[in-house]
């Protein structure tokens, strides 16, 4: 399930006869046809920066067939295979696992003295099947309906509640086990998971190390209309965070929607 569609699912279930409250952002209609307009665009290119950051090195490439073909596989294994350091392994199982095209787990069976094995082993699901769709015009035409009957603070509420859930379990799929990274070691493995979930999104780079840049939001239009949903990114980053560092991290947003020059999130 996407992450759009888990939104979804989390307004569907506390609407009720609420009555008519309308988030008002002050957008105007032009404005958002504007906006919509280039929203297919957007789209695919989020499409393609999701591929392109699983699939756009050959390596990679190889090592995911790899994969696919065993049930499951180490970073020591992909590295005798492709004659690789261990460690430039494990980045590409990572990249991997970040955009949900391998599932992680931890192999305990059969481990002797030391550190239980982490294996990576590739999902029933076509490669087709797993990179995001296109923006779901009915599915989010259904969630900008919703959001116009519940409670803007409410509504806002549920939007990092359930970002935040939804962060914490990718966070527990990409490093079961592992101890707690550094908040900068994270900030990629973040912008990877982001991407994966259609916000085509990277790292801040040196002059910004904890800060993640998303150039496409994936609840489209919706986003304008009611830019309380832009409390499920920052939740959805928190979550992804506190999963991989360590419970007590806070981070800031900044959003278009909002009258923002970028989209982006700042962590720490």
């Amino acid at each position: 399930m996407s992450f759009v569609d888990v939104a979804v699912v989390a307004v569907v279930a506390v609407v009720a006869p609420l009555g008519g409250h309308r988030y008002d952002n002050g957008v105007s209609a032009t404005t958002r046809r504007a906006q919509g307009a280039a929203s297919t665009d957007e789209g695919f290119s989020a499409t393609v920066a999701a591929i392109t950051s699983a699939f756009g090195d050959g390596t990679r490439r190889q090592i995911y067939l790899f994969a696919r073909e065993r049930h499951g596989v180490t970073a020591s294994e992909v590295a005798e295979q492709f004659a690789l350091h261990p460690n430039v392994a494990r980045h590409h199982l990572d990249k991997l696992a970040a955009g949900g095209y391998l599932d992680v787990f931890v192999d305990h069976g059969g481990a002797g003295v030391g550190r239980p094995s982490k294996r990576y082993l590739s999902g029933t699901a076509d490669t087709a099947a797993t990179v995001p769709a296109l923006r779901d015009d009915l599915i989010l035409a259904l969630l900008g309906r919703l959001l116009a009957i519940v409670d803007p603070a409410q509504a806002e509420q549920i939007a990092h509640d359930v970002g935040a859930e939804y962060g914490r379990s990718l966070a527990s799929q990409m490093a079961p086990g592992e101890a707690p990274k550094s908040l900068r070691s994270a900030m990629q493995s973040v912008a990877d998971a982001l991407t994966a979930q259609g916000f085509a999104a990277h790292a801040g780079g040196a002059r910004s190390p904890n800060a993640v840049v998303r150039d496409h939001c994936p609840f489209g239009d919706a986003a304008i209309d009611h830019p309380v949903l832009c409390a499920a990114d920052r939740g959805l980053v928190e979550g992804l965070l506190n999963g991989l560092c360590g419970d007590g991290v806070s981070v800031q947003l900044s959003s278009r929607a909002r009258g923002d020059e970028v989209c982006a999130t700042v962590a720490g």
